[in-house]
Protein backbone atom coordinates (compact mmCIF):
# COMPACT_ATOMS: atom_id res chain seq x y z
CA UNK A 1 0.00 0.00 0.00
CA UNK A 2 1.40 3.24 -1.18
CA UNK A 3 1.67 6.20 1.25
CA UNK A 4 0.25 9.27 -0.16
CA UNK A 5 -0.75 12.32 0.59
CA UNK A 6 -3.23 15.25 -0.17
CA UNK A 7 -2.50 19.14 0.17
CA UNK A 8 -5.28 19.05 2.80
CA UNK A 9 -3.35 19.48 6.09
CA UNK A 10 -0.52 20.79 4.44
CA UNK A 11 -0.31 24.56 5.00
CA UNK A 12 0.01 27.46 2.42
CA UNK A 13 1.85 25.45 -1.04
CA UNK A 14 3.60 27.39 -3.53
CA UNK A 15 2.90 25.15 -6.61
CA UNK A 16 2.47 21.83 -7.27
CA UNK A 17 6.44 21.68 -7.91
CA UNK A 18 6.62 22.27 -4.65
CA UNK A 19 3.62 19.70 -2.98
CA UNK A 20 5.85 17.14 -5.18
CA UNK A 21 9.31 17.67 -4.15
CA UNK A 22 8.34 17.37 -0.59
CA UNK A 23 5.87 14.54 -0.91
CA UNK A 24 9.51 12.55 -2.17
CA UNK A 25 11.80 14.32 -0.18
CA UNK A 26 9.87 12.56 3.24
CA UNK A 27 9.60 9.06 1.34
CA UNK A 28 5.75 9.26 0.44
CA UNK A 29 5.04 7.56 -2.98
CA UNK A 30 1.41 8.77 -4.06
CA UNK A 31 0.42 12.45 -4.50
CA UNK A 32 -3.94 13.59 -4.88
CA UNK A 33 -3.46 16.12 -7.29
CA UNK A 34 -5.18 18.16 -10.13
CA UNK A 35 -3.78 16.18 -13.06
CA UNK A 36 -5.56 18.65 -15.87
CA UNK A 37 -3.25 21.46 -13.94
CA UNK A 38 -0.13 19.65 -14.22
CA UNK A 39 -0.44 19.33 -17.57
CA UNK A 40 -1.78 22.88 -18.37
CA UNK A 41 1.32 24.00 -16.75
CA UNK A 42 3.96 20.98 -17.82
CA UNK A 43 3.14 19.56 -20.39
CA UNK A 44 2.26 15.56 -20.73
CA UNK A 45 5.53 14.86 -21.35
CA UNK A 46 6.77 17.62 -19.00
CA UNK A 47 4.68 16.31 -16.03
CA UNK A 48 5.43 13.08 -16.57
CA UNK A 49 9.31 13.91 -15.95
CA UNK A 50 8.09 15.46 -13.19
CA UNK A 51 6.63 13.15 -11.22
CA UNK A 52 9.08 10.44 -12.80
CA UNK A 53 11.75 12.49 -11.58
CA UNK A 54 10.65 12.10 -8.20
CA UNK A 55 9.09 8.23 -8.09
CA UNK A 56 5.64 9.57 -7.68
CA UNK A 57 2.55 8.77 -8.82
CA UNK A 58 -0.90 10.22 -8.94
CA UNK A 59 -3.13 8.46 -6.28
CA UNK A 60 -6.29 9.95 -7.53
CA UNK A 61 -8.01 13.23 -8.95
CA UNK A 62 -11.15 14.99 -7.79
CA UNK A 63 -14.01 15.01 -9.54
CA UNK A 64 -14.34 18.05 -11.26
CA UNK A 65 -18.21 18.51 -11.91
CA UNK A 66 -20.47 19.46 -9.49
CA UNK A 67 -23.34 17.42 -9.46
CA UNK A 68 -25.27 18.59 -6.28
CA UNK A 69 -26.51 20.85 -7.45
CA UNK A 70 -28.63 22.53 -10.66
CA UNK A 71 -28.56 20.69 -13.83
CA UNK A 72 -27.12 23.32 -15.89
CA UNK A 73 -24.46 23.55 -13.75
CA UNK A 74 -23.62 19.53 -13.36
CA UNK A 75 -23.95 19.91 -17.83
CA UNK A 76 -21.69 22.74 -18.21
CA UNK A 77 -18.95 20.70 -16.14
CA UNK A 78 -18.72 17.85 -18.24
CA UNK A 79 -16.41 18.96 -20.98
CA UNK A 80 -13.92 19.84 -17.60
CA UNK A 81 -14.50 16.05 -16.59
CA UNK A 82 -13.49 14.69 -19.69
CA UNK A 83 -10.45 17.06 -20.41
CA UNK A 84 -9.47 15.80 -16.51
CA UNK A 85 -10.15 12.68 -17.32
CA UNK A 86 -7.57 12.62 -20.46
CA UNK A 87 -4.55 14.20 -18.72
CA UNK A 88 -4.75 11.60 -15.58
CA UNK A 89 -4.85 8.84 -17.64
CA UNK A 90 -2.14 10.55 -19.98
CA UNK A 91 0.00 10.32 -16.58
CA UNK A 92 -1.19 6.92 -15.45
CA UNK A 93 -3.77 7.85 -12.71
CA UNK A 94 -6.46 5.59 -12.82
CA UNK A 95 -8.86 6.90 -9.33
CA UNK A 96 -10.95 9.93 -9.38
CA UNK A 97 -13.06 10.56 -6.41
CA UNK A 98 -15.51 12.78 -4.50
CA UNK A 99 -17.49 12.65 -1.72
CA UNK A 100 -21.79 12.58 -1.23
CA UNK A 101 -22.76 14.74 2.24
CA UNK A 102 -24.82 12.78 4.58
CA UNK A 103 -27.68 15.81 4.52
CA UNK A 104 -29.15 17.84 1.86
CA UNK A 105 -31.91 20.55 1.22
CA UNK A 106 -33.35 18.76 -1.76
CA UNK A 107 -35.89 16.09 -0.58
CA UNK A 108 -33.82 12.25 -0.36
CA UNK A 109 -35.55 10.87 -3.03
CA UNK A 110 -35.64 13.41 -5.93
CA UNK A 111 -32.02 13.62 -4.84
CA UNK A 112 -31.23 10.61 -4.95
CA UNK A 113 -32.50 9.87 -9.04
CA UNK A 114 -30.85 13.16 -9.86
CA UNK A 115 -27.36 12.09 -8.29
CA UNK A 116 -27.49 8.50 -9.32
CA UNK A 117 -27.99 10.01 -13.24
CA UNK A 118 -25.16 12.26 -13.15
CA UNK A 119 -23.27 10.36 -11.24
CA UNK A 120 -23.60 7.37 -13.83
CA UNK A 121 -22.84 10.20 -16.35
CA UNK A 122 -19.42 10.83 -14.67
CA UNK A 123 -18.68 7.01 -14.37
CA UNK A 124 -19.20 6.48 -18.19
CA UNK A 125 -17.04 9.37 -18.80
CA UNK A 126 -14.10 8.16 -16.56
CA UNK A 127 -14.76 4.56 -17.71
CA UNK A 128 -14.04 5.95 -21.72
CA UNK A 129 -10.33 6.65 -20.42
CA UNK A 130 -9.99 3.71 -17.61
CA UNK A 131 -10.60 5.96 -14.53
CA UNK A 132 -12.68 4.62 -11.93
CA UNK A 133 -14.86 6.82 -9.63
CA UNK A 134 -14.71 6.53 -6.08
CA UNK A 135 -17.46 7.49 -3.68
CA UNK A 136 -17.27 8.44 -0.05
CA UNK A 137 -19.32 8.07 2.22
CA UNK A 138 -19.05 10.90 4.85
CA UNK A 139 -19.82 10.10 8.61
CA UNK A 140 -19.67 12.71 11.52
CA UNK A 141 -23.12 13.26 13.32
CA UNK A 142 -23.25 16.81 13.03
CA UNK A 143 -23.14 16.70 9.22
CA UNK A 144 -26.16 13.97 8.97
CA UNK A 145 -28.37 16.88 10.14
CA UNK A 146 -26.51 20.07 8.61
CA UNK A 147 -29.40 20.13 5.60
CA UNK A 148 -32.84 19.37 5.77
CA UNK A 149 -33.11 15.73 4.85
CA UNK A 150 -31.02 13.26 5.61
CA UNK A 151 -29.49 11.20 2.80
CA UNK A 152 -26.31 8.89 2.72
CA UNK A 153 -23.51 8.30 5.40
CA UNK A 154 -23.15 5.01 6.14
CA UNK A 155 -21.04 1.87 4.22
CA UNK A 156 -23.78 -0.54 3.30
CA UNK A 157 -26.11 2.11 2.35
CA UNK A 158 -23.19 3.52 -0.08
CA UNK A 159 -22.42 -0.19 -1.73
CA UNK A 160 -26.12 -0.39 -2.35
CA UNK A 161 -26.06 3.30 -4.42
CA UNK A 162 -23.19 1.58 -5.83
CA UNK A 163 -24.92 -1.26 -7.43
CA UNK A 164 -27.88 0.96 -8.59
CA UNK A 165 -25.69 3.22 -10.32
CA UNK A 166 -24.76 0.22 -12.10
CA UNK A 167 -21.22 1.07 -13.37
CA UNK A 168 -18.76 -1.70 -13.20
CA UNK A 169 -16.08 1.24 -12.61
CA UNK A 170 -17.24 2.69 -9.53
CA UNK A 171 -16.53 1.91 -5.85
CA UNK A 172 -15.48 3.36 -2.66
CA UNK A 173 -13.37 6.20 -1.42
CA UNK A 174 -12.62 4.59 2.20
CA UNK A 175 -11.48 7.17 5.09
CA UNK A 176 -10.42 6.00 7.88
CA UNK A 177 -12.21 9.28 9.83
CA UNK A 178 -15.56 7.78 8.69
CA UNK A 179 -14.90 4.20 9.31
CA UNK A 180 -14.56 5.84 13.16
CA UNK A 181 -17.32 8.05 13.04
CA UNK A 182 -19.77 5.06 11.83
CA UNK A 183 -18.52 2.95 14.70
CA UNK A 184 -17.59 0.28 12.28
CA UNK A 185 -14.66 -2.60 12.65
CA UNK A 186 -12.24 -4.57 10.61
CA UNK A 187 -14.56 -6.78 10.70
CA UNK A 188 -16.20 -4.38 8.08
CA UNK A 189 -13.05 -3.74 6.04
CA UNK A 190 -12.73 -7.94 5.80
CA UNK A 191 -16.28 -8.30 4.25
CA UNK A 192 -15.32 -5.75 1.23
CA UNK A 193 -13.06 -7.28 -1.89
CA UNK A 194 -10.42 -5.58 -2.55
CA UNK A 195 -11.27 -4.50 -5.72
CA UNK A 196 -14.59 -2.13 -4.06
CA UNK A 197 -12.04 0.34 -2.94
CA UNK A 198 -10.90 3.00 -5.49
CA UNK A 199 -9.07 4.82 -2.95
CA UNK A 200 -8.06 5.34 0.48
CA UNK A 201 -8.09 8.28 3.01
CA UNK A 202 -5.80 8.45 6.56
CA UNK A 203 -6.67 10.83 9.48
CA UNK A 204 -7.17 11.01 13.05
CA UNK A 205 -10.15 11.72 15.73
CA UNK A 206 -9.42 13.86 18.78
CA UNK A 207 -10.49 11.78 21.80
CA UNK A 208 -13.93 13.14 22.19
CA UNK A 209 -17.64 10.92 22.00
CA UNK A 210 -18.10 9.92 19.02
CA UNK A 211 -20.87 12.21 18.21
CA UNK A 212 -19.10 15.00 18.94
CA UNK A 213 -16.00 14.56 15.76
CA UNK A 214 -16.38 17.17 13.38
CA UNK A 215 -15.49 16.70 10.23
CA UNK A 216 -12.86 19.59 10.38
CA UNK A 217 -11.26 18.92 13.49
CA UNK A 218 -9.13 15.95 12.10
CA UNK A 219 -5.70 14.61 13.19
CA UNK A 220 -2.56 13.53 11.47
CA UNK A 221 -2.07 9.95 11.85
CA UNK A 222 -1.36 8.44 15.41
CA UNK A 223 -2.06 11.87 16.89
CA UNK A 224 -5.43 10.98 17.86
CA UNK A 225 -7.96 7.72 19.00
CA UNK A 226 -8.72 5.70 15.38
CA UNK A 227 -7.01 2.55 15.43
CA UNK A 228 -4.88 3.16 12.30
CA UNK A 229 -3.39 0.12 12.77
CA UNK A 230 -6.16 -2.08 12.24
CA UNK A 231 -7.59 -0.11 10.01
CA UNK A 232 -4.57 -0.51 7.97
CA UNK A 233 -3.92 -4.44 8.92
CA UNK A 234 -7.68 -4.92 7.56
CA UNK A 235 -7.02 -3.19 4.09
CA UNK A 236 -3.79 -5.03 3.92
CA UNK A 237 -5.71 -8.39 4.69
CA UNK A 238 -8.20 -8.32 1.84
CA UNK A 239 -5.46 -7.24 -0.52
CA UNK A 240 -5.98 -3.63 -1.08
CA UNK A 241 -2.67 -2.07 -2.61
CA UNK A 242 -3.30 1.57 -3.67
CA UNK A 243 -2.40 4.66 -2.34
CA UNK A 244 -3.13 5.46 1.33
CA UNK A 245 -3.31 9.30 1.46
CA UNK A 246 -3.46 11.63 4.46
CA UNK A 247 -6.27 13.86 4.33
CA UNK A 248 -6.45 16.31 7.03
CA UNK A 249 -9.30 18.80 7.00
CA UNK A 250 -9.14 21.68 10.11
CA UNK A 251 -11.50 24.55 10.65
CA UNK A 252 -8.49 27.39 10.37
CA UNK A 253 -5.40 26.76 8.15
CA UNK A 254 -2.26 25.48 9.85
CA UNK A 255 0.48 28.03 10.70
CA UNK A 256 3.64 25.71 10.26
CA UNK A 257 5.74 25.68 7.29
CA UNK A 258 4.51 22.79 4.55
CA UNK A 259 7.54 21.06 5.06
CA UNK A 260 7.11 20.94 8.73
CA UNK A 261 4.00 19.60 8.35
CA UNK A 262 5.21 16.83 5.43
CA UNK A 263 7.90 16.14 8.19
CA UNK A 264 4.92 15.76 10.66
CA UNK A 265 3.20 13.59 8.39
CA UNK A 266 5.98 11.35 7.54
CA UNK A 267 6.48 10.87 11.80
CA UNK A 268 2.73 10.11 11.45
CA UNK A 269 2.74 7.18 9.06
CA UNK A 270 6.09 5.36 10.14
CA UNK A 271 4.22 5.39 13.69
CA UNK A 272 1.08 3.82 12.25
CA UNK A 273 2.56 1.76 9.66
CA UNK A 274 4.91 0.79 12.17
CA UNK A 275 2.48 -0.02 14.72
CA UNK A 276 0.28 -2.77 11.74
CA UNK A 277 3.65 -4.08 11.34
CA UNK A 278 3.42 -3.22 7.60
Amino acid sequence: MLRGLTGAGLGKLESNEQFIELAAKYGFEAVDIDALGLVESYSVDGARELLHKHGLVIGSIGLPVEWRGAEETFRADLPKLTQAAAAAAALGCTSCCTYVLPSTDLGAAHFMALATRRLRTCAQILGDYGIRLGLEFVGPHHLRTRWKHPFIWTLDETLDWIDAIGESNVGLLFDSYHWYTNGLTVADIEKLRAEQIVHVHINDAPDVPVEEVLDNARLYPGEGVIDLASFLQGLQRIGYKGAISQEILTATPPTESPESLVQRSKAGFDKVYAAAGI
